[in-house]
C-alpha cells in the first residue's frame, strides 16, 4: 500500500475516521444547555450507587511492601496465588504459575495478539461482540474474522453457527476468541459447543482466546452451561479476566491470563509472554499487593451488582411482556440485554426519533 505524496507520518494501523458522530455531538449540545440527561447507557460501577468500602479498599494500597519493586514477568506470586484461589472457589484447581498478571485485559489482548499472529493474519470473533475488540487488533495488524451467533427462537438461547466459524477459518487464521458470557448477548458457551470448537481448534492447530469477565453474574444454574474454562483442554487456551469486572473496580487495573493447553505448546506460550510482559512490565505493584485483600470483597460487590442486574432484568422483561412491536431475548448472564425491534437501521438512527431498527442493546446495570 502505497502513501499519498501529502499523507502524514503515522502508521496505517490508525484506519478510522476520528469525527466525532452525530450522537456525541448531539448530547455535548444537550450537556451545553444544561439539560438532564438520564442515561440507560451507564454501566461504570462506580457511576451507579454501589456501596464499596471505601476504607478497605483505600487501606491496602498503604502496605509497606507496595514501596519495594520486585519485578516479575508474570507478576508477584502473592496475587497470583489470589487469583487462583478465586478459580478454586469455582471448582477449577489453577497453578499459579499458569498464570501471567496483566494491567488490564485490554493488555492482555495485545500480548496474545503479539504472540499468535503476524501482520495481515486473522483471529476469529463472534459477530455480534464487543466493538473495541477491532481497535484491539488493529494496533497488532491482525485481522478480525466474524463467526456468528445466532437466536434460536424455538428455544429462546444464542448459538454458535458452526458453519459460519468453519467457513471462515483459512491458512492464514491463528486464533479462535469466545466470550463467555458474551458481550452484548449474555449467552454461556454450552457444553457440545465447547467440545466442537476444541474439536476445530485440535484439527487447525489453532489457540482459543476466551474472555471470562462476565462469567460471575449468571441469572440462573443451569448444567448445559460452562461457566468458566480455565481449567486444562486438549489445545493452546488462554482465558482473560480481571477485577473490573469481578469487583466492579475498573479503577484499580489488574487483569490477567490463564494458560493451559498440551504441556510443549503451554511452555512456549509462557515463556514468549514472559518475554512481552517483562518488556512493559505494565502492572502496579500497590495494586498487586492489594489484590489479595480485594478479592476477599468479591461476595459483597458481586452480590450489589446481581440484584441491580437481576432488579433491571426483571423491569426489562416486564417492560416488554405483553408488547407487539418489540422482544427481549433471553439473556443468561452478563450486564446486558439484547431488545429485537422491527426495522433495521443505522444503530444511531435508532436514538433519534421516529427511527427503527431491528435488534438492539441494552445495559443491565445503571
Amino acid at each position: 500500500m502505497n502513501r499519498q505524496p501529502h499523507s502524514l507520518p503515522f502508521s496505517f494501523r490508525f484506519k478510522w475516521k476520528l469525527q466525532t458522530n452525530r450522537l456525541s455531538l448531539l448530547l455535548d449540545e444537550k450537556r451545553r444547555q444544561g439539560i438532564k440527561i438520564f442515561d440507560l447507557t451507564e454501566s461504570n460501577p462506580t457511576a451507579a450507587g454501589l456501596d464499596y468500602p471505601a476504607e478497605e479498599i483505600l487501606q491496602t494500597l498503604r502496605q509497606p511492601a507496595a514501596l519495594r519493586y520486585e519485578p516479575h514477568p508474570r507478576g508477584l506470586l502473592i496475587a497470583r496465588q489470589a487469583v487462583a484461589e478465586y478459580y478454586q472457589q469455582r471448582g477449577e484447581n489453577i497453578d499459579p504459575d499458569q498464570i501471567h498478571l496483566t494491567v488490564s485485559t485490554s493488555e492482555a489482548y495485545m500480548f496474545l495478539f503479539k504472540l499468535l499472529a503476524d501482520g495481515g493474519q486473522n483471529v476469529l470473533v463472534p459477530q455480534p461482540s464487543y466493538p473495541l475488540f477491532e481497535f484491539l487488533a488493529g494496533f497488532e495488524g491482525v485481522e478480525l474474522a466474524p463467526y456468528r451467533l445466532v437466536y434460536h427462537e424455538e428455544k429462546e438461547e444464542w448459538r454458535i453457527d458452526f458453519d459460519s466459524v468453519t467457513a471462515a477459518i483459512n491458512s492464514q487464521t491463528r486464533a479462535i476468541m469466545l466470550v463467555n458470557p458474551n458481550n452484548p448477548t449474555g449467552s454461556f458457551v454450552k457444553r457440545d459447543e465447547w467440545a466442537e470448537l476444541n474439536r476445530l481448534c485440535a484439527e487447525h492447530q489453532l489457540a482459543l482466546i476466551v474472555d471470562e469477565v462476565f462469567s460471575d453474574y449468571a441469572f440462573g444454574a443451569d448444567p448445559a452451561l460452562i461457566s468458566t474454562l480455565a481449567g486444562n483442554s486438549e489445545v493452546l487456551k488462554f482465558v482473560l479476566s480481571g477485577l473490573s469486572k469481578i469487583l466492579g473496580l475498573p479503577q484499580m487495573k489488574l487483569g490477567w491470563i490463564v494458560i493451559s493447553g498440551p504441556d510443549d505448546w503451554r511452555r512456549q506460550a509462557q515463556e514468549y509472554i514472559d518475554l512481552l510482559a517483562d518488556t512493559y512490565l505494565s502492572v502496579s505493584t500497590p495494586i498487586q499487593h492489594a489484590a489479595p485483600q480485594w478479592l476477599k470483597l468479591q461476595t459483597l460487590l458481586q452480590n450489589q451488582i446481581k440484584e441491580r442486574t437481576k432488579a433491571n432484568l426483571e423491569f426489562l422483561q416486564a417492560q416488554f411482556a405483553n408488547h407487539q412491536n418489540y422482544r427481549l431475548l433471553r439473556t443468561e448472564g452478563g450486564w446486558y440485554a439484547v431488545i429485537a425491534l422491527p426495522f433495521l437501521q443505522r444503530e444511531e438512527n435508532f436514538v433519534y426519533p421516529r427511527s427503527r431498527q431491528r435488534v438492539g442493546a441494552s445495559r443491565l446495570f445503571f
